[in-house]
C-alpha cells in the first residue's frame, strides 16, 4: 500500500493504462465469443476452458503478491482486466471472486494461511471462488445472520443456511461469514461475527450440502447448508469475532471490480448499438441517422464516461490508503446506471432482433441487470449517499 495520506498527493491518470494486460485479456477472449457462451447457457455449464486460460495467463492471481507466484498488480489493475472481459462480449462472474475475496486474505491472513493456499491459488491448483455472506431471513441486513460456528477443541463446528454463494459447486475453497457469539451477548451488532476458510473438498457431504439454485443468469448459484460442518481452528482468519471489519476491508475493493465490469457492459452495448444502428437501413435510411436512436446511445456514452472516472478516482484512493467509501459507492451507483441505460439503448436499436440470442444483446443485457442489485442494491447506496455524504437523517 502506498503510503501517501493527503488526498492533494493522489493522481488519476487518464487514458488507457495498462494498455499491455488490456490487449493480453482481449486476445483471450478473441477465443471465447458469443457462440461459447449461448452454449454454457444451454447445458447451465461452467466455463472451465476460459477461466483456464485466464489462470494460465496469470490473471487470476493478479492480486496475489509475486512471493506467493501472483503477479502483485494493483486493484486498478484487476479492474482493466475485469473492465476488458466485459468489454469482449465475455462475462467475469465465475472468476471474478478470486480476485475480491483475496483482499480479506491477504489483509488478514496467518503467515501459514498464506503459505498454504496462495501459491496453490495463483497456479490454479485451487480455486477460491465461494463466499459465504448471503442468508435468506437477512439479505443484506449481514449483522443478523444466523449461521452459527461454536468452538469444540481444535474446531468450529458449524450450522446455518447460505444462499446466492455463486460458484460453490465449482470452488474448492470457501471464505464463510459466520456468527461466533451470539447477537444478544455482544454489544455492538457488528462484533461477534468471524470468518472462515473452509475446504469445500473436505467437507462436502460432512455437514456441508450445496444445492443449486437456477437463477436468470448463469452464475451458479446455490443454496449452502451446514448441518455439524467441522472446520478446523486454524482456518479462522484473523481473531474471533472481528471477522464484520474484515469482510466491510474487502468490500470497496469488491465494489470497485464490480464496477468495472459494468463500465466493461456498457463499453460493449454502445459498441453494439452503434455497429448496428450503422448497417441497419430501414426507410432508405441507416436507423443511426434517427435521433430517436441516437440520443439514447450518446447519453448512455457520456453518463459511462462520467461512471468510468469517478470509479478511477475511488481506484486511487483505495491504492493511497485514502477513505474512499464515498467515491467507491457513488461510482458503482453511476456504472450500473450506465451500464443497464446502455443495455436498454442496445436493446432498443435492435428491436425485435435484440431478443434473438444470436445477437447476444438479451444474455448481456439479463447480465448486467444484476449489476444494480449485486453486490449492494441501488436503493442501498443512495441511503449511504443520503447519510454519511450529504448528512441526513439514517433512513433504516
Amino acid at each position: 500500500m502506498s503510503t501517501t495520506t493527503r488526498i492533494e498527493d493522489v493522481s488519476v491518470p487518464l487514458g488507457e493504462d495498462f494498455p499491455e494486460i488490456r490487449e493480453s485479456v482481449r486476445r483471450i477472449c478473441a477465443d471465447f465469443p458469443g457462440a461459447y457462451w449461448r452454449g454454457l447457457e444451454e447445458r447451465e455449464a461452467y466455463p472451465t476452458e476460459f477461466v483456464q486460460a485466464l489462470t494460465k495467463a496469470g490473471f487470476l492471481g493478479a492480486l496475489i503478491p509475486e512471493e506467493y507466484g501472483g503477479a502483485g498488480l494493483p486493484l486498478r489493475a484487476a479492474a482493466a482486466i475485469l473492465e476488458e472481459i466485459h468489454a469482449a462480449g465475455c462475462n467475469a462472474g465465475a472468476c471474478h471472486a478470486q480476485m475480491y475475496i483475496m483482499g480479506t486474505l491477504l489483509r488478514h491472513g496467518s503467515p501459514e494461511q498464506k503459505d498454504r493456499y496462495l501459491p496453490k491459488i495463483a497456479s490454479g491448483e485451487l480455486r477460491l471462488q465461494a463466499f459465504g455472506v448471503t442468508e435468506p431471513t437477512s439479505g443484506t441486513d449481514t449483522t443478523k445472520l444466523k449461521t452459527r460456528a461454536v468452538r469444540e477443541g481444535d474446531h468450529y463446528v458449524v450450522h446455518g443456511q447460505k444462499v446466492w454463494t455463486s460458484r460453490a459447486l465449482h470452488s474448492d475453497l470457501m471464505l464463510l461469514l459466520a456468527r461466533t457469539t451470539p447477537l444478544e451477548e455482544v454489544s455492538k451488532r457488528t462484533e461477534g461475527l468471524s470468518v472462515f476458510l473452509v475446504d469445500i473438498r473436505e467437507c462436502l457431504g460432512k455437514g456441508l450440502e450445496i444445492r443449486p439454485l437456477k437463477a436468470m443468469i448463469n452464475h451458479h448459484a446455490t443454496e449452502v447448508f451446514f448441518d455439524g460442518m467441522k472446520v478446523p481452528a486454524k482456518n479462522l482468519i484473523g481473531q474471533e469475532g472481528k471477522g464484520f471489519k474484515y469482510i466491510l476491508d474487502g468490500m470497496n475493493a469488491e465494489r470497485i471490480l464490480v464496477s468495472s465490469e459494468a463500465i466493461g457492459d456498457a463499453r460493449w452495448f454502445t459498441k453494439t448499438a452503434v455497429a448496428y444502428a450503422n448497417e441497419r437501413v430501414v426507410f432508405g435510411r441507416p436507423i443511426g441517422q434517427n435521433q430517436g436512436i441516437q440520443f439514447p446511445i450518446a447519453r448512455a456514452h457520456a453518463e459511462t464516461e462520467a461512471a468510468a472516472m469517478l470509479l478511477r478516482k475511488a481506484a486511487a484512493l483505495f491504492a493511497a490508503g485514502l477513505p474512499c467509501g464515498d467515491d467507491v459507492n457513488m461510482a458503482k451507483l453511476l456504472a450500473s446506471e450506465a451500464s443497464w441505460h446502455a443495455a436498454e439503448a442496445c436493446m432498443q436499436t435492435h428491436g425485435g432482433f435484440g431478443y434473438a440470442k444470436e445477437y447476444d444483446v438479451e444474455r448481456k443485457w439479463r447480465e448486467t441487470r444484476l449489476m444494480q442489485i449485486a453486490p449492494i442494491s441501488t436503493n442501498l447506496v443512495l441511503s449511504y449517499i443520503a447519510e454519511h455524504v450529504l448528512g441526513l437523517p439514517r433512513s433504516y
